[in-house]
């Protein structure tokens, strides 16, 4: 963790708000099942909140310098940047694997902004639904972005981030049509926004455990 100014989960924090990626991921692999008409394993991914230098360094040492990503802002209690990256060179493996059939590679380049831009959406959205649903809370989601360049420019888009912000990172690995495809998800947020979410998952907690006692 930075030694800057940051706002830290608790175990119990984390622990909650991990079960709800792991749900919105559930819930995208079925949609994107429906998509490509096959099935889709995505891993269930491990949560950690990193300072955005910490991100840029982790995804540098995991990850040749070409990157491709699909980007979206939501705004509502808790606002940031959501983004789903990929290695360049994984991401016409995903355009066929959703895309499907035998189409030649100047076919594959032409459709594959719009299949990344949809395939990321259906992802970002399902775990950002999903979150903002079952901490009732309310989030309006930008139409998706695809973005291109090394992986410091993920995280330092205008208008830059505020200093502090703090990154949930997590890796995920996709099986689709027999292709295993690693990429990564991460949310970007201002200190605001994180100390927002801490009270979100405290209602939360509060209501599970409210429910396991009744």
């Amino acid at each position: 963790m930075s030694t800057g100014q940051t706002v830290e989960l608790s175990e119990l924090q984390l622990d909650a708000l991990t079960e709800l990626v792991n749900l919105g991921v559930s819930r995208a692999a079925t949609s994107l099942a429906l998509m490509v008409h096959d099935e889709v394993v995505l891993s269930v991914p491990k949560v950690a909140l990193l300072s955005r230098e910490e991100a840029i360094r982790t995804l540098g040492k995991r990850e040749a310098k070409h990157l491709v990503g699909v980007h979206q802002i939501f705004e509502g209690d808790i606002t940031g940047r959501a983004l789903l990256i990929f290695p360049e060179e994984q991401s016409l493996d995903l355009v066929r694997s959703v895309v499907g059939g035998s189409l030649s590679l100047e076919e594959l380049i032409e459709l594959e902004q719009e299949a990344l831009a949809e395939t990321g959406n259906v992802i970002l959205n399902s775990c950002l639904a999903t979150i903002a649903n079952s901490l009732e809370s309310n989030l309006r989601i930008s139409l998706p972005e695809v973005l291109r360049g090394e992986c410091s420019r993920f995280f330092t888009l205008d208008p830059p981030p505020e200093p502090g912000s703090t990154v949930m990172f997590m890796a995920i690995n996709f099986e689709i049509r027999k292709k295993n495809i690693d990429g990564y998800i991460a949310m970007l947020m201002d200190m605001p926004s994180l100390s927002a979410l801490q009270l979100l998952l405290d209602g939360l907690i509060q209501r599970t455990a409210g429910s396991v006692a009744g």
